[in-house]
């Protein structure tokens, strides 16, 4: 005989967020929905770790917007060694550094790249949005051939930058993914990155997705970034005490 499911005082609560709260219990143990709703989560993280990034499909878009791309390979050479040694997919391979630095060539080159990160779902479905909404506004920036790195992590933007002699860094790449969202873009900015810049000189737009930030909201807030560093002559935690224009939804 089945026991009935026992709600909780907080399930007024769950209005307000996504998190696994005020489930109930049945018995000793969660009711069978909600656990079974927790393996396909944890089972949605999981390949969104593991899955390959589709660069043609992602070139494709990007020259739908009328932009070039170029495909580079960090010094991991492949998933599993990309997963196991996070300090490989922080660096170019040499091939790789030499292609770009034969288009280092206009000033105020602004380096975007795109890197599939712990999320190939994120990239995905998420990049391509955001850039439409912000090259348009860029300002005095110009921006080179979009570096593509499948099994890149954020710093790998420092060694792109430098190889390209850009003056700032944009990263696109997938976050880890969590048990509530396995697709959520980050954007990682670094003003005059180099090979060695540390995480205190970047500035991180997290949770882009539409069931999180909005992609305007996400684009608009690069944009400040973008023109506030070369105001300031930085980025990072420096860039940050000076404060952000509020979020929509925001006081």
């Amino acid at each position: 005989m089945s026991q009935p499911t026992v709600e909780t005082s907080w399930q007024r609560l769950k209005r307000y967020t996504a998190a696994r709260i005020a489930l109930g219990r049945c018995g000793e143990s969660l009711p069978t929905r909600h656990y079974l709703d927790f393996q396909l989560a944890h089972a949605l993280a999981r390949d969104a770790v593991h899955a390959a990034l589709d660069v043609a499909a992602l070139e494709a878009e990007l020259n739908a917007l009328g932009l070039e791309a170029v495909t580079v390979q960090s010094a991991a050479r492949d998933r599993g060694q990309y997963l196991l040694r996070p300090d490989l997919g922080r660096r170019l391979e040499d091939a790789s550094r030499t292609r770009l630095a034969a288009v280092a060539q206009a000033e105020r080159r602004l380096a975007v790249v795109i890197a599939g990160g712990l999320s190939a779902a994120a990239v995905q479905r998420h990049a391509v949005a955001v850039l439409r909404l912000a090259l348009p506004r860029l300002g005095g920036y110009t921006v080179g051939p979009v570096a593509i790195a499948e099994l890149g992590r954020v710093a790998l933007g420092d060694d792109i930058a430098q190889a390209m002699d850009a003056e700032a860094a944009v990263v696109l790449i997938g976050e880890r993914p969590g048990l509530t969202a396995p697709d959520s873009l980050g954007i990682y900015f670094t003003y005059r990155p180099r090979v060695g810049s540390t995480d205190a000189e970047r500035n991180c737009i997290s949770n882009i997705r539409p069931e999180g930030l909005p992609y305007e909201a996400a684009a608009g807030e690069l944009l400040w970034l973008l023109s506030a560093a070369r105001d300031a002559g930085l980025s990072g935690v420096g860039l940050k005490a000076l404060g952000s224009p509020a979020l929509p939804g925001e006081r």
